[in-house]
């Protein structure tokens, strides 16, 4: 297998970091086939709830393309909960982390920040403050991510759903994760 030569960056030639730099585009390549496998360790986790991780996000991304939500909203439902089981205390920031490149400020607001939206439904049951989310009352995205907490998160537990199946959306991953990063926030 080929490597570059150097053990520390700043010793790279310009020949070592084009060799890198097509490696990085073939990782890219295979994003979604990784965004998959990820989807489905979620399957068997959410101990206690009467449905999987897995089986929760699919039925977000359902209902949200069922009320002809459009494709990329639909995506992040999909992959709002992806970090749970790797970040539980910041699951939110994660699932946005990889959808940022490739998704409008609203959306990847919305994922980032629904983890202190969804408390509003249990925060109070365990002494916390299921207001939490009013720090954010400010936010242009406010109204879109209490939306999405409310019909398109806490609401998607019932084993009584019909779910899409989840290969389903992956034509829609790959056709939002095909998009040049745009926008400002992807550098900020």
């Amino acid at each position: 297998m080929q490597t570059v030569a150097f053990t520390r960056m700043e010793d790279g030639t310009r020949a070592d970091y084009e060799f890198l730099d097509r490696l990085a585009e073939q990782q890219k390549e295979s994003l979604v086939d990784n965004i998959m496998k990820e989807l489905h360790a979620l399957s068997g986790s959410f101990e206690g709830y009467q449905i999987d991780r897995l089986e929760h996000v699919i039925q977000s991304a359902t209902r949200a393309y069922h009320d002809g939500k459009d494709e990329e909203y639909v995506v992040c439902a999909l992959l709002h909960d992806m970090g749970d089981h790797l970040s539980p205390d910041n699951h939110s920031e994660y699932a946005a982390a990889i959808l940022r490149p490739h998704v409008s400020e609203a959306n990847y607001w919305m994922v980032k920040h629904h983890g202190a939206f969804q408390m509003y439904y249990y925060a109070h049951h365990l002494g916390g403050d299921r207001h939490a989310r009013e720090a954010f009352r400010d936010s242009p995205y406010f109204d879109r991510t209490e939306e999405f907490t409310y019909h398109y998160d806490q609401n998607c537990f019932d084993p009584a759903y019909e779910n899409l199946p989840l290969e389903f959306f992956e034509p829609m991953l790959c056709r939002i994760f095909a998009r040049e990063p745009f926008g400002e926030h992807v550098h900020a």
